[in-house]
């Protein structure tokens, strides 16, 4: 038997209402009064069958049923709203601002931007790297990629990919030729990346090698150093695969073993909590990330 799908003004108030948890606030946002955005949220209920809101004193608060619906209702308004934009292009403010850490944004996401300005070439981008974004709100911020393990208060992280690390050093400073075994490596000078310094560790524990023979170590604190330290001289770098995409296809740089290293670490788009729905330029974006990675 056909369902028939709810109308969709009562699902505009009921996704509004459970996003504020108040009916006079989303009567602002929709420019209703509160009384026709309670009456459209109480068709919606008998509409379905179930109460989706406890309504309180001073606010409302969703029921079990109503936390279970939002997810599906909030997802098909993104999706509506991003095939809109994307068909027929986005209105009003045309611009992103995009957070994400300093290596990130200039050896993975700088490379493949240019496919995302082409396909919109309407909205305006700002790229902030993490030395230059701490000073932004929550409210400045439209697109958040962070790396870590998914685990921040206050937002829904989507994991864009999972992250391995290999060994890297460059072609052009090695009279002896490269080191082509873990046990070779071990004898190089290494490049250590905070965060990442149990990488090495890792890598010669799995090859069955005792660990690093030298004392010739530098200590960075992003990978893109790492990397140009690896291409200038006679030194081995332990990168994210992603990362050194460019430096090997370019030749700077060889993975002289086969090896790749699993990383706790992975890049997240953080989305926030409830409360601001998202501008349609944001949703093209992380549609256009996810797909891309």
């Amino acid at each position: 038997m056909r369902y028939q799908v709810p109308p969709l003004t009562a699902l505009h108030a009921f996704e509004a209402s459970a996003r504020l948890l108040s009916f006079s606030a989303a009567a602002t946002e929709l420019n209703l009064s509160q009384a026709a955005v309670s009456h459209r949220v109480r068709m919606l209920e008998q509409h379905l069958g179930f109460q989706l809101f406890e309504r309180l004193p001073r606010s409302l608060r969703l029921t079990d049923m109503g936390r279970a619906y939002l997810p599906s209702v909030r997802k098909a308004f993104d999706e509506l709203t991003s095939s809109t934009a994307s068909l027929f292009g986005p209105v009003g403010d045309r611009s992103l601002t995009i957070r994400a850490p300093i290596s990130y944004a200039i050896l993975w996401l700088a490379p493949r931007l240019q496919s995302f300005l082409q396909a919109h070439p309407s909205i305006d981008i700002r790229v902030c790297s993490a030395i230059w974004a701490e000073g932004l709100t929550p409210e400045e911020t439209d697109v958040d990629i962070r790396l870590g393990r998914g685990d921040w208060p206050g937002f829904e992280a989507k994991l864009i990919r999972n992250e391995a690390a290999v060994p890297l050093c460059s072609p052009h400073h090695y009279a002896d030729g490269l080191p082509d075994s873990a046990a070779a490596l071990a004898d190089c000078p290494l490049v250590m990346t905070t965060g990442f310094e149990d990488l090495w560790s890792q890598f010669f524990q799995a090859a069955g090698v005792e660990g690093s023979r030298t004392n010739s170590r530098v200590n960075v604190d992003t990978s893109l150093a790492a990397l140009e330290l690896a291409a200038t001289g006679p030194r081995c770098a332990m990168v994210l695969n992603s990362f050194a995409e460019s430096f090997v296809e370019s030749g700077r740089l060889v993975v002289p073993v086969e090896a790749e290293i699993p990383v706790e670490l992975s890049h997240y788009l953080l989305i926030p909590d409830g409360e601001v729905r998202q501008k349609p330029e944001t949703l093209l974006f992380q549609e256009w990330l996810l797909e891309e990675a």
